[in-house]
Formats: structure tokens, sequence, C-alpha cells
């Protein structure tokens, strides 16, 4: 079973959820989403209690491409 989340932040709703499947029984769930922020703790976090995670895309991927359109200049890439 995966828990699907549309945007993973600092996952603290998605451990909420993972905890009440895992009360509820289904020791085995991973997680996935849409996009999440790359927050260096959130991949420790849930891998330390054995929970997978995938995400479709991530803010430095969005922001390269970003780049790479000329969306957002070399400047401003390093300002967000």
């Amino acid at each position: 079973m995966f828990v699907i989340e549309d945007l993973i932040s600092t996952g603290k709703s998605s451990w909420q959820v993972v905890q009440a499947l895992r009360a509820a029984g289904l020791p085995n769930c991973g997680l996935v989403s849409i996009f999440n922020y790359g927050f260096d703790e959130l991949p420790g976090a849930f891998s330390a209690e054995g929970i997978k995670t995938r995400s479709l895309t991530d803010y430095s991927t969005l922001i390269a491409l970003a780049v790479e359109k000329g969306s957002v200049n070399a400047h401003s890439r390093n300002t967000c």
C-alpha cells in the first residue's frame, strides 16, 4: 500500500497518515508524491522507519528546468 501526496514539504502530514495506517495494521506502506522540496532530513526520517519514498519531481529539478528554459536566470537561481 502507498500513501499518495501532492506535495511534501516537512513530511509531517504524510508521517501522520503512515502512522495511522500502521496503527490500523498496515505496517508496510510507502509514500509517493508528485513534488517535494528536497529537504535533507525527509529521506532519512522515512528510511529510518522502513518507509520507501518516491517523488515525481523536486525543487532542485524544477529550478534547473526553469533556468534551462530561461524562466529564471542564474542569479535568481542562487537566491531561491
